[in-house]
């Protein structure tokens, strides 16, 4: 017997008492400027070789970039970058007043985040009304700060 899904309401409920990281993933667009969305479905899925996981939604401005896209990054955020996720997550998403470098291959990397994940597209693979993005990790860089966590809704942070 096959039950039936939980409806959309009470999926988001259920995965809002997941806690995640945030990040937000750059790329270039099919214009060549810099574009970028918050993103919280971050997943590691190999050691070997390193592949990490994203998904979007088909329908969100940023998935033509990514699908064309040969490299992007995952620029982990940290606590007190709240407003550049949400910035992010709006919209309109512009990099102007945003501070970033590009990467060798070309991809912006956010100043002041948490780490960065530079990741050549690997694979994609459309499920539901989403897109899984596998990233093979070819670069990155760590600092010692805090994480922005999003929990229930909204933004939470590591206690002590």
């Amino acid at each position: 017997m096959t039950k039936p899904p939980v409806d959309a309401p009470n999926f988001r409920q259920l995965l809002g008492r997941f806690a995640t990281g945030v990040a937000v993933l750059t790329t270039r667009g099919v214009d060549g400027e810099p574009t970028g969305t918050t993103v919280n479905t971050l997943t590691s899925v190999s050691l070997s070789p390193p592949l990490v996981l994203i998904c979007l939604d088909r329908q969100h401005d940023s998935h033509a970039a990514l699908s064309g896209a040969e490299c992007f990054a995952l620029n982990i955020l940290a606590n007190d970058q709240e407003e550049l996720s949400r910035r992010f997550a709006a919209e309109d998403r512009h990099f102007q007043g945003v501070g970033y470098r590009l990467s060798d291959s070309g991809v912006p990397l956010l100043d002041g985040a948490l780490a960065y994940i530079e990741c050549e597209l690997e694979k994609q693979v459309e499920a539901g009304d989403h897109t899984v993005f596998f990233g093979r990790v070819v670069g990155g860089e760590v600092a010692e700060r805090r994480p922005l966590l999003y929990y229930r809704g909204g933004y939470a942070a590591l206690a002590g």
